[in-house]
């Protein structure tokens, strides 16, 4: 496992304590995109990915603002993710 990975899983564990807890309550339905945000979170450190109510989003810099992607799955937005971005840390 390697350290962004675990980085990741220890990240979805702090949060499940905050105010993200209900849009987490996917992770158990999709477990290898956990895996799968950690490897493109090491692919794209300036995208920022995160979760609120019901919702993940991904905001993307941009050089007059930034981009940002919300979609209801994890799986949904790292897809769209890797479409806009590249298909670099698919897994």
């Amino acid at each position: 496992m390697t350290a962004g990975i675990r980085i990741a899983l220890r990240e979805m564990t702090a949060m499940s304590d905050g105010l993200i807890r209900p849009a987490l309550r996917t992770v158990p339905e999709e477990p290898d995109q956990v895996l799968r945000l950690a490897r493109f979170r090491e692919a794209h450190p300036g995208v920022a990915v995160g979760a609120g109510y019901g919702w993940w989003q991904g905001r993307i810099p941009e050089q007059n603002g930034e981009t940002v992607i919300t979609r209801y799955t994890l799986k949904a937005l790292l897809d769209k993710l890797d479409e806009l971005m590249g298909n670099q840390a698919n897994g």
